[in-house]
């Protein structure tokens, strides 16, 4: 039996998501259903993570265990033929049979994109979040220090998620600015459940001073939900990369 590891590109604006579930279209439904139809076997994804509905995916690593006589690079071509243009494999390969994508992940990193300017945007609106207020950005980017390390995010993350603790180490925080277009890139070991979009909401919150950059320290160290931003929209937040 072979292990094959796929990377992935998926566009989620149509999909409940990567997780199976009863009645809806996700990622990983479309692909095993896919896998299944090309191998004769009832195949079934390991994923590197969980991405909600809307949430995009530059490069999503996934594995799965085959008797197929399919080369293992030759899967990339023969999926690709089959699936939605909405879903891309990128690469596919034979692993270490101990290989496992969610457990072997040491990290991974998001950018959440943010199309800032008065009118709401069109083009983009699928992939970023149209935000109208004006933002400083200067406060915005001193806020990250507070942010950065290895913290308690429960302040981060939506009530409700069960995790055996909520402390994660973010390596990086960076905010980029290019005319209309507002980039916030997180790269950390681990993240809660909605976490990215709190932490971008919270940030949101400092741009607007709604709060001043400072209270990011305190709402950390509350360790209170309510105290952190919003949860901003799905359609911004695509997973950039995936480590190990």
């Amino acid at each position: 039996m072979k292990n094959i590891k796929i990377k992935i590109e998926y566009d989620g604006t149509n999909y409940f998501g990567w997780q199976v579930q009863k009645d809806r279209i996700t990622v990983q439904g479309v692909l095993e259903d896919t896998i299944r139809a090309l191998t004769k076997e009832d195949v079934k994804l390991i994923g590197c993570s969980r991405t909600d509905t809307g949430v995009h995916a530059k490069e999503y690593v996934a594995n799965f265990f085959t008797n197929s006589t399919i080369p293992s690079e030759k899967f990339r071509e023969a999926l690709n033929s089959k699936l939605p243009n909405d879903i891309v494999i990128l690469e596919s390969k034979e692993v270490l049979e101990d290989f496992h994508a969610r457990y072997n992940c040491k990290g991974k990193r998001y950018i959440y994109s943010i199309y800032n300017r008065e009118q709401p945007c069109a083009i983009y609106r699928n992939y970023m979040y149209s935000f109208t207020r004006k933002l400083q950005i200067e406060k915005m980017k001193s806020s990250c220090k507070y942010i950065i390390g290895t913290h308690d995010f429960s302040a981060f993350k939506t009530k409700g998620s069960s995790v055996k603790t909520s402390i994660r180490n973010i390596h990086e925080l960076c905010i980029t600015k290019e005319e209309d277009i507002i980039k916030i890139s997180v790269s950390a070991d681990g993240f809660l459940y909605n976490m990215v979009r709190i932490i971008v909401g919270t940030l949101l919150d400092v741009g607007t001073e709604k709060i001043q950059p400072e209270e990011v320290k305190e709402i950390l160290e509350s360790k209170d939900r309510t105290k952190a931003g919003k949860v901003v929209p799905a359609c911004g937040l695509c997973l950039e990369k995936v480590f190990y």
